[in-house]
């Protein structure tokens, strides 16, 4: 364990509150009009999945465990687990699917993925970044449209809803951001 100050957090690490250990989530920092920001965290009970949203101060410390990261690859889901093989050993293991919170409908099978371990325990998991998918749904373009102009939805091979520069069509493959869904760029090739 190792004491951090609370900005210092970041979604996958694990901590230690109130005598338990949770999973951060999401993380946002907000700045009222007056006093100091404070740092909204969403985080996953690591035992029993309950969520929990905490403020604390920027300055305030709270203690980060100890993981150790270990490389798997996505290969199925099976009802309410998510398992995946170790690369090494082609052993299987599984793990709860809400350990990926909102980032779960990015994961495609074959995926390199890495999960944080405590004491043989997956505590959390990260997938990449950025992930390529397919544009399934998107308004047509508007004649004499400028590609500065506002963004209009788009709907991914995923089921997720994103948001899309106007000269995006369905059936472009895009590169969009794992954390928020956000569109990063038309994907190359």
């Amino acid at each position: 364990m190792a004491k951090q100050q609370a900005n210092q957090m970041r979604p996958g690490h694990v901590i230690e509150f109130e005598g338990r250990r949770w999973s951060v989530l999401k993380i946002n920092i907000m700045t009222p009009g007056k006093g100091a920001a404070v740092i909204q965290v969403e985080m996953r009970d690591v035992k029993n999945g309950a969520k929990k949203d905490q403020r604390w101060r920027t300055q305030d410390t709270v203690e980060r465990l100890t993981t150790e990261d270990k490389d798997f690859t996505f290969s199925y889901t099976d009802g309410n687990n998510l398992v995946l093989m170790d690369p090494e050993s082609f052993e299987q293991v599984s793990v709860p699917k809400d350990i990926l919170g909102d980032r779960l409908p990015f994961l495609v099978e074959n995926m390199a993925v890495n999960v944080r371990l405590i004491e043989g325990d997956p505590v959390s998991m990260d997938i990449p970044e950025q992930v390529t998918l397919e544009v399934t749904e998107a308004d047509p373009v508007v004649k004499n449209q400028t590609a500065t102009s506002s963004y209009k939805p788009a709907m991914l091979s995923n089921g997720v809803k994103t948001m899309v520069p106007p000269f995006i069509a369905t059936g472009e493959k895009i590169v969009v951001r794992t954390e928020d869904a956000s569109y990063v760029e038309r994907a190359k090739g």
